[in-house]
């Protein structure tokens, strides 16, 4: 049998997700006599009837027959809800609205979908929302087609042009995507259904995108059988009188009361017996704190359903849960196995991530992945103090990292780099900015260590003593000059050492180019090895020489080209200096 695709509504934060399945809800119920809306926990299921009311007539011009039984939609909008959500074999979700405003765009959250969507082959159709905010739009009835051809043509000047600003930024992520009634191949091109959840226009054509594309592509991964549960934890919670419920979205399978369980933890998994199933009175929003719930014997897929079965505390949110047929013990190494590919598919070193759920977990290691960001050790939960622990116990500094998705800050005191952020997107790049920072003053760090290339003039009039040591003034022509540096002469000839810096009668370890400061050069008489007037340069050691390639973005221009005059005079002696 046939079972509702289970459609995930994404994008970024008030772009208009709640408002749009707020009115996708609002005219299911207007259409009461077509059968409603069924409000199921964590989702909300609108059943064939209904869809055949709300696209009555596109159905009948384009002789339509619907044979999936209903679309259900995720209630908890948002990217952070679609990657909680996993089943076997990839996301929970069979097909999602990627909502975009017109007027505003991709954002970063729209972008962070976009790479969650394509990293799981979900195919998906973008709602351009806020259509009714277009300066100068009037709102009409029937289709939005229709409504936009009556629209003045500076108005819809304006709106091909928001419209197609959306279709080329899509593209610069790797998606061609075009109006739905544009599209060509939907193989090949996202469609896009312009929306308003204020006046419903658009609402009818995205119920029958969504239903065709279902129906088209999607109608072998609908099957379903009506044999033990298969489940995706959506939310654990305390309940007065009943204890740890679990809200679940049932995608395969009949559950029904007084049928023994296993669900996944993090360190394992239990096994228990369902007391009860409950689901919401009438079309209240589940999440009300007043929303009523009726027992119910069972339910079959796909649905959401809260269980109260004694012996679940350890689950958490994204876990998998299955009806038990045969083993439990069998079930359970199945389970544990599931859990381990993404707790344990860690490299031998990197950092440390953690997040609120298992989907969100592999998620996040799937996208650090794809940039090269290897990933040491992984969870589900808080940030611990052995977390803490391992992360400064990490010789290598770019590795003593932890990164949270969607958890509270940690508030230990800590020397490692703690990171969190609900947006992976935000998450990953703070990240890499915060590595750009690291190895620059890991570069500079370096450098310090190193005989800095600058080449100095030894002022006339400025000798305040010959010798023993001799005390010049010098200017520094070209790059940093550092106490202890060797000089030499145009000719590659070592002279002496800088021993000492005094810049106003203070004294310094370094002074850039421009500075004009008195230094102590042992082991040379002024007029005898060295002479006013005189050009001198850095010394550099060979071994600093090649060291500073590695590090030669730490470099100003100034240093660079300095050290290749400071080469140049090296290799008339030694033709492979440096090389």
């Amino acid at each position: 049998m046939l079972r509702q695709p289970i459609v995930a509504v994404m994008g970024h934060v008030d772009h208009g997700k709640t408002s749009l399945l707020d009115k996708v809800r609002g005219t299911a119920i207007a259409a009461r006599e077509a059968g409603g809306i069924t409000q199921a926990i964590g989702a909300s299921i609108i059943p064939l009837e209904t869809i055949k009311q709300v696209c009555g007539q596109l159905l009948e011009r384009l002789k339509f027959q619907v044979t999936i039984p209903g679309l259900l939609f995720i209630d908890t909008p948002g990217h952070a809800a679609f990657v909680s959500l996993r089943k076997r074999g990839g996301n929970l979700a069979d097909i999602a609205i990627l909502v975009v405003d017109i007027n505003e765009g991709l954002m970063p959250q729209t972008k962070e979908s976009i790479e969650i969507l394509k990293q799981y082959k979900t195919p998906f159709v973008i709602a351009v929302t806020k259509i009714d905010m277009i300066e100068g739009w009037r709102s009409q009835k029937g289709l939005v087609t229709q409504g936009i051809d009556a629209q003045s043509p500076d108005t819809v000047r304006r709106f091909e042009t928001k419209l197609y600003n959306v279709v080329s930024q899509v593209f610069e992520l790797g998606i061609q995507a075009d109006r739905f009634d544009r599209v060509s191949d939907y193989t090949k091109q996202a469609a896009i259904v312009p929306v308003s959840s204020k006046t419903g226009e658009g609402i009818p054509e995205l119920l029958m995108v969504l239903t065709g594309l279902a129906q088209r592509y999607l109608e072998q991964d609908l099957q379903t059988e009506l044999g033990p549960a298969k489940g995706t934890i959506l939310e654990v919670k305390e309940q007065k009188g009943l204890g740890t419920v679990l809200d679940v979205i049932v995608y395969d399978g009949r559950l029904s009361a007084n049928d023994a369980i296993v669900v996944a933890t993090p360190d394992g998994s239990v096994s228990a017996k369902v007391k009860a199933l409950l689901q919401p009175v009438g079309v209240a929003e589940m999440r009300e704190k007043k929303a009523k719930f009726a027992p119910v014997k069972s339910v079959i897929a796909a649905t959401g359903v809260r269980i109260v079965a004694p012996g679940v505390e350890g689950a958490v949110a994204g876990m998998p849960l299955v009806g038990v047929a045969g083993s439990i013990d069998r079930i359970k190494q199945e389970l544990k196995a599931e859990v381990s590919e993404v707790l344990l598919d860690t490299d031998d070193d990197g950092i440390i991530v953690k997040a609120d759920s298992l989907g969100s977990l592999e998620a996040l290691m799937v996208l650090l992945r794809d940039r090269g960001i290897r990933v040491r050790k992984s969870g589900i939960g808080p940030v611990t103090k052995k977390d803490i622990s391992d992360a400064e116990a990490v010789k290598d500094a770019m590795h003593g990292v932890i990164l949270g998705f969607n958890i509270p800050k940690p508030e230990f005191q800590t020397s490692a780099h703690v990171a969190v952020n609900d947006v992976i997107y935000r998450l990953i790049e703070d990240f890499e900015a915060w590595k750009v920072l690291q190895q620059k003053n890991i570069g500079l760090s370096k450098l310090d260590v190193l005989v800095r290339p600058c080449r100095i003039e030894l002022l006339k009039g400025y000798v305040f003593r010959q010798n023993n040591p001799a005390i010049v003034g010098v200017e520094i022509l070209a790059g940093v000059l550092k106490s202890n540096t060797p000089l030499m002469d145009a000719q590659g000839k070592h002279l002496t050492d800088v021993k000492g810096i005094q810049l106003e009668q203070e004294n310094v370890d370094r002074a850039e180019k421009g500075k004009r400061v008195a230094v102590s050069l042992p082991n040379v008489t002024v007029g005898r090895q060295v002479h006013e007037g005189a050009i001198l340069y850095s010394a550099i050691p060979e071994e600093h020489f090649r060291e500073f390639k590695q590090y030669k973005e730490h470099l100003s221009d100034d240093e660079k080209n300095l050290l290749k005059e400071i080469a140049e005079i090296m290799r008339q002696r030694n033709p492979v200096w440096g090389i």
